[in-house]
């Protein structure tokens, strides 16, 4: 499993620096008009914070086999494709529903880092 999270981990961050070049690049005039650039960067900047987080707890898991570590991975993976997601989509579209979702998304980050301070506090 760690080998899988280390790999989702390089994927999602090689996306947060491809997302992150083509907002600031190519779609600044339309996120300006829309009044979404802070929303993009938002998506940008927790997707990668998290993505940080998933190479740590790829590296974890390789030394303490733990089920709270391998959830805590696959709720911040759910939080990337929810939170920064929704806002990616969010601040292109304009669409206001999608903001819904940012919440749960956000839960599921919340919910990753218990997952992470049960893990340490259990096995460290």
């Amino acid at each position: 499993m760690s080998k899988t999270i280390l790999f989702t981990a390089a994927i999602l961050g090689a996306a947060a620096v491809g997302l992150g070049a083509f907002g600031a690049h190519s779609l600044e005039a339309l996120l300006i008009k829309n009044g979404k650039l802070s929303t993009f960067e938002t998506a940008s900047d927790y997707h990668f914070y998290h993505v940080i987080a998933l190479l740590f707890i790829g590296y974890l898991i390789r030394r303490y086999d733990s089920q709270a570590l391998k959830t805590s991975a696959v709720a911040m993976i759910t939080g990337i494709f929810l939170f920064s997601g929704s806002l990616y989509a969010l601040s292109i579209s304009n669409i206001s529903a999608f903001g819904v979702i940012t919440p749960i998304g956000g839960l599921f980050f919340i919910l990753g880092w218990l997952l992470l301070s049960v893990s340490v506090f259990r096995k460290l």
